[in-house]
């Protein structure tokens, strides 16, 4: 019975952390690129959305920007801060893909920065246009497998400043999924991710969509 309690305040405390913490109060950025191809080709489903057309383009886009603790993230933190308008999310679906995206990322994350909606999403896009998106990745004709680490060095190589411990490679049900960048919250240099962040995929052949 003690063991059952225990396990009860230890679930609601993690509960409580994941949902409410102080707006404001993070140690440095994530900015989340995610190669929009892959993310398409992962549920038929998805086709329906602006981000999978044809003639959409999307290669690189902004998942999100996210404020991070040394160990662990805020989201969903209260803010005073007004919710973004309509026409803000739509002006962000050309680097992230879709209004709704954008939307999502203001509500999960953008309310832990300490940042109005529209600074948020200036920022966001700052951070965007500082990161070199290798172009190699673009110049793809076909599917392809590749070492998720080559994917690592491609964004080192286009972005001088980065060291390995500053950027990481996810992969989602054998594909690569996201680029993860860690940026200082004070100036957006590159800086050490933590170690909940720090995990790179290790896949030597991970799928690789071309953009259609």
């Amino acid at each position: 019975m003690r063991a059952l309690l225990i396990l009860a305040l230890l679930l609601t405390a993690a509960m409580a952390r994941a949902d409410g913490e102080k707006t404001g109060e993070f140690d440095y950025w994530v900015a989340a690129l995610s190669w929009s191809p892959n993310w398409c080709a992962s549920d038929p489903g998805r086709a329906d959305s602006p981000q999978c057309a044809a003639d959409a383009d999307y290669g690189w886009i902004l998942h999100g920007l996210w404020p991070q603790y040394h160990r662990g993230w805020p989201a969903y933190c209260p803010t005073v801060e007004r919710a973004p308008s309509r026409a803000m999310t739509a002006a962000m679906a050309d680097i992230m893909g879709t209004s709704g995206l954008a939307w999502h990322q203001w509500k999960k994350h953008g309310v832990c920065s300490g940042l109005s909606a529209g600074d948020y999403y200036a920022l966001s896009r700052e951070v965007y246009g500082r990161i070199n998106r290798p172009e190699v990745f673009r110049k793809l004709t076909k599917p392809v497998t590749l070492p998720a680490s080559v994917v690592e060095d491609a964004f080192l190589q286009a972005n001088p400043g980065f060291e390995p411990d500053m950027v990481t490679i996810t992969c989602k049900d054998g594909a690569i999924q996201e680029t993860r960048i860690c940026l200082s919250r004070d100036d957006l240099a590159p800086v050490p991710c933590g170690r909940d962040v720090i995990r790179d995929c290790t896949l030597d052949s991970a799928r690789f969509a071309p953009i259609p």
